[in-house]
């Protein structure tokens, strides 16, 4: 990494016939913007962020990431990131390859379309890193206590994702859980999809990429939907003019509301509404 950056430590490590092998690993307190790439590697690469933030940027997309957070790059991949302009990130890393290592991704759920993970036991994984870092100073076996390390790092990361899918309440679960409750506490007042993922600590991308995941709609979608569905509650009270109705589920624009509502429930709100009231008079009768 830069030269100009704190606690910097590459171990460049002869090839073996290892099914796991470390290339390099270190630990890096960034200096505010510093960046790496655009770049490409031949081999898997991670970063875990011990303190700090920055952005990891790959195809296309912008991941904001934090403390506890890490990305993983593919080999053949062009990736860049870049640390934080005021809180800059302190991020360890280690590089690997085998032919083991894309089945291990696997196992954790990694990949170059989903390259996030989060892991709240920071210390153990920097334990974890400083024992590879450590392991320099080893005249003999240093190969296979780096390769042992990294299994051990690895198992940490597979071990937790294969227990969320196991209960199913991972901490994809939790963002989306929060998700739903930002937008329902906040759907009365215009509320962007970046502002939700914004509230909630993930990046836009990356938030709507767990969200449908999840749900099996994209964020926008749901909100549209539930909105829709709080206008036919609030098309019960007479006393709302539709206008009215729009503007309490976060639409100041009546018209821009009725071509929404028309899309969702093939009808417009004053003949939905006209419909809902033919119908009660029915059941009453």
């Amino acid at each position: 990494m830069g030269n100009n950056n704190e606690n910097t430590e590459v171990l460049l490590l002869n090839e073996s016939a290892f099914d796991l092998m470390v290339y390099h690993c270190g630990m890096e307190k960034c200096k505010k913007s510093h960046a790496y790439g655009p770049a490409v590697r031949d081999h898997f690469l991670i970063h875990f962020i011990l303190d700090g933030h920055g952005t990891f940027y790959v195809d296309g997309k912008a991941y904001k990431l934090n403390k506890n957070q890490g990305f993983l790059i593919c080999p053949d991949v062009i990736t860049y990131y870049e640390a934080d302009s005021e809180e800059p990130w302190t991020y360890a890393w280690v590089g690997f390859k085998g032919m083991r290592a894309e089945g291990y991704m696997k196992l954790a759920h990694l990949d170059r379309y989903n390259p996030i993970f989060v892991y709240e036991q920071g210390n153990k994984i920097e334990k974890c890193f400083e024992d590879m870092i450590n392991s320099a100073n080893f005249k003999y076996g240093r190969e296979l206590r780096l390769q042992g390390l990294l299994s051990i790092f690895l198992s940490e990361l597979i071990e937790q994702e294969q227990k969320d899918t196991i209960i199913n309440y991972s901490y994809r679960d939790i963002y989306v859980k929060k998700a739903l409750k930002y937008i329902e506490t906040n759907f009365s007042r215009y509320i962007t999809i970046s502002e939700v993922a914004e509230a909630i600590g993930l990046n836009k991308n990356y938030f709507s990429s767990i969200f449908k995941e999840k749900l099996g709609v994209s964020p926008q979608e749901y909100l549209i939907r539930f909105r829709v569905n709080k206008a036919c509650e609030l098309m019960k009270n007479k006393s709302l003019s539709i206008s009215d109705v729009a503007r309490s589920v976060g639409y100041n624009d009546p018209l821009a509301f009725s071509k929404i509502f028309k899309k969702v429930k093939g009808k417009s709100p004053k003949i939905f509404r006209e419909s809902m009231n033919k119908s009660i008079i029915e059941d009453f009768n």
